[in-house]
């Protein structure tokens, strides 16, 4: 079973949890307001799917940019 450090808040760690925030609002969202929420998840998806093959993120670009940096840097 693979458990992440939760002593620090280092970068893939925030882009998990921005992930799941934009997903689990957008999937609210789409059932509560309008369902055209629904696209906010499925591009949120795609963008977990495309950093997965590719390493490219827009969001851990802009998290890098206030500040936030990966496990590996930090260890260092």
């Amino acid at each position: 079973m693979y458990c992440a450090r939760t002593d620090t808040w280092y970068l893939e760690r925030v882009i998990w949890l921005v992930a799941g925030i934009f997903a689990l609002s957008s999937t609210l969202l789409g059932y509560f307001v309008n369902p055209y929420w629904f696209i906010l998840t499925g591009l949120v998806g795609t963008n977990l799917i495309i950093l997965s093959l590719t390493g490219f993120c827009p969001m851990a670009i802009f998290l890098r940019w206030i500040g936030f940096r990966s496990k590996i840097e930090k260890a260092q």
